[in-house]
Parts: structure tokens; C-alpha cells; sequence
């Protein structure tokens, strides 16, 4: 039997429980797994999974079980790990109905937790659903359940209203005080648990239950909010140690990256020398990640930071240049003109010149900027 395995969230991962499904479903069958999602990414990297799970792909959770159906695999399972049950259900219900095929799906929610269940979404041989749901100890919850409690009690239905140009998008199992992100940026923060955004033609205009984060919504520009990607709380909330490269070659040039959005593929960079990044969230998330492959970041920053993940880490020898309110931007897109003549990628074969130069380009731009404990001023 050909088993797809679809994993998503950094949080079934870092658990264990990943690695323990992965080894459970080979008793029954040749098992393929990859990542639905990127914010697992860094979790299967740390946790020594990626010759198992496959991480080389940005693909959603729906788009991996779609594949896995085209492949012709026999039973699909989607592994996930959510705040609490309302909200994995959520997420399962919508990940089924967003599948362009007909996948034989079971859906493993939670499993460790009191609420984790075992949901068959599209599977019918129930003596392998209650044989798995004994061997995982969880609770066999079906689809119709999930799907009254959704449409009923939560009013799925209703949580897009389109009304021409305006979208009223409602945002499920939120708490209040959590980051509220869309497509990978931070656009405000929930003060309820009754939260809805509103896009009027594709700019997110308003955020009710919660206060609007006005320079994640210009960063975020234009969106389909009925298809964007919603996330609530932390990217990822577990305490861990990250897993390090041995060793990083060099060759007398280095190579220097451009970042400016948190959203992008970040890995993509791990075998830079060095990466600038502007914004404060982008700065800890690409620091957090770029640490597991020792290269260090010169952040430009001022000060609007959103706690988007439990602990960030920095490789030696970045530099974090905080600047004042709004005016990361404006010299962010000033260093990407001059410094790197609007490439994304340049070489230089001496880090220090580089790090003056950046410095000399803040000093005809700004009067006062902050580097870590250090003050500077013209």
C-alpha cells in the first residue's frame, strides 16, 4: 500500500509525534512524506527529518494531498498539531474542501492531547481507522460532526461576505492578544476572539475585534483575501535548540543577499555569507532561520517588533541597526539602489567595507540610529 503523508506546522514536528506517525505507518505500507506549508520547514530541519520528510518544495497543505493523489497513492493522512480541536478541525475542514481531487484523506489532529482525534474525511474501512485510533489513543471524530459544528454553531458559511469590491473575511479560533498574519506578514493584532477582516479591492482596510498593523498592510499590498493564507499566535511557540551546520565554506568572496519581506523563501539564502534584511519582523524570522546555517544578517529595523516567534537566534557577527519609526523602509530600499544596484545578490571581498558602507549610506539618511547597545549620531 502506497501511504502519502502530508505534515504541517512546525508544532508536529518539534512534539515527536512526526517522526513517531512516520514510523507507525510504515507497518503498513510504503509511506512518502512531505511539508504542506513552510512554517515546518525549520522544525523538520532541526529535528534531523528532511532525508524523510520532504521540505524541498512550497507547497499548501491541499496542493501536497493533491500530488499525492495524482501519484496514485492509496490513503492520504494529514498530520497537524492545532491550538485546540475547533481550530484543527478548521484547518482540516478547509484544507479538504480547498483539495481539487478526491483524496482517500484521514486527518491526525492533536495526537498527545486530551481533544487529539482522528478524523476520515474520505475513508471508509473503519477497521483501520479504530485500529489506529488504539494505537495513537485518540478519539475517532467524523467528518459530519466537524461539518455541522463548522457550518452551524461557527457559521462557516457566512465567514465570507462579498459584497463587490469589499470582503469580509472572518479568522477562526483566534484568542486575543495574538498576531494576526496574512501570507506571511503581521497586519495587527486580535483584542477578542471575535475577529474579521475586511479587504476593499485587495487592500486590507479594516480589522474588527483587533487593532490593524498599518505598515504590515502597506507591505502586504494587494490579496485575494478569500485565498490568502491566515495564521493566528506565534509561527512557532516551542522552546528548542537549534540544529547547526558543521562547517560553512568560504572562497575569498563573499556572497551578500537582499531581503525585504518575511514571506519569502528564506532557504533559499543559506548559502549567502551574509543577508540584509529590513523590517523588524523579517530581521528575526530570516535571523532565526539563516542561525542554523551560520550566516549572519544586518538588520534594519526600527523598533516595530512583533513577537512572531519564541526565541530568535543570530549568528555572530550580525549587526542590528534600529533606526526611528517608519524609516527602515525608506533606507532599506535606499541600500538596495545604491549598495546593490537593485540586485538581490551581490559579491564583495571584504565584509567590514561592506558593513561601512552601509553605515556611511545611514549617515547621509538619518540623524540618529541605534547599533545594539551603541548610539550614533551625526
Amino acid at each position: 500500500m502506497k501511504i502519502g503523508l502530508v505534515v504541517h506546522g512546525p508544532h508536529i514536528v518539534d512534539s515527536g509525534y512526526a517522526a513517531k506517525i512516520l514510523e507507525l505507518l510504515k507497518e503498513y505500507g510504503i509511506v512518502k512524506a512531505r511539508l504542506g506549508g513552510t512554517m515546518g520547514r525549520t522544525a523538520v530541519y532541526d529535528a534531523h527529518l528532511e532525508t524523510f520528510i520532504d521540505i524541498s518544495t512550497k507547497l499548501l497543505p491541499s496542493q501536497s494531498i493533491d500530488k499525492f493523489t495524482k501519484e496514485n497513492f492509496d490513503i492520504i493522512f494529514l498530520i497537524n498539531y492545532g491550538k485546540s480541536s475547533l481550530t484543527g478541525h478548521a484547518f482540516g475542514y478547509k484544507v479538504f474542501n480547498r483539495c481539487k481531487t478526491r483524496p482517500q484523506l484521514i486527518q491526525i489532529e492533536r495526537p498527545g492531547e486530551g481533544d487529539g482525534s482522528i478524523i476520515p474525511w474520505s475513508f471508509t474501512d473503519m477497521n483501520f481507522i479504530k485500529e489506529l485510533s488504539n494505537k495513537l489513543d485518540l478519539r475517532i471524530v467524523y467528518p459530519d460532526s466537524i461539518i455541522n459544528e463548522m457550518e452551524n454553531k461557527y457559521k462557516f458559511e457566512s465567514d465570507f461576505k462579498d459584497n463587490k469590491n469589499i470582503i469580509i473575511r472572518k479568522i477562526a479560533g483566534v484568542s486575543p492578544d495574538e498576531n494576526i498574519f496574512v501570507n506571511g506578514i503581521v497586519v495587527g493584532r486580535s483584542k477578542s476572539s471575535e475577529v474579521f477582516l475586511v479587504a476593499e479591492n485587495g487592500i486590507i482596510t479594516e480589522l474588527h475585534g483587533g487593532e490593524i498593523k498599518e505598515h504590515g498592510v502597506e507591505k502586504l499590498g494587494i490579496i485575494d483575501l478569500k485565498n490568502a493564507i491566515i495564521k493566528t499566535g506565534l509561527l512557532r511557540k516551542s522552546k528548542i535548540k537549534p540544529r547547526v551546520v558543521e562547517e560553512k565554506d568560504q572562497n575569498g568572496r563573499y556572497k551578500i543577499a537582499f531581503l525585504n519581506h518575511a514571506a519569502e523563501d528564506i532557504y533559499k539564502l543559506k548559502d549567502a555569507d551574509m543577508v540584509v534584511t529590513v523590517g523588524d519582523d523579517t530581521t528575526l524570522v530570516a535571523g532565526d532561520i539563516l542561525y542554523r546555517f551560520k550566516v549572519p544578517i544586518i538588520g534594519i529595523t526600527d523598533g516595530d517588533l512583533d513577537k512572531v516567534v519564541e526565541n530568535g537566534f543570530k549568528t555572530d557577527g550580525s549587526m542590528i541597526i534600529e533606526l526611528e519609526s517608519g524609516w527602515d523602509d525608506i533606507v532599506g530600499q535606499k541600500l538596495f539602489i545604491e549598495l546593490f544596484n537593485q540586485r538581490e545578490r551581490i559579491e564583495t571581498e571584504n565584509i567590514e567595507n561592506f558593513k561601512k558602507q552601509i553605515l556611511h549610506i545611514i549617515n547621509n539618511t538619518v540623524s540618529t540610529y541605534n547599533i545594539k547597545d551603541h548610539k550614533f549620531s551625526k
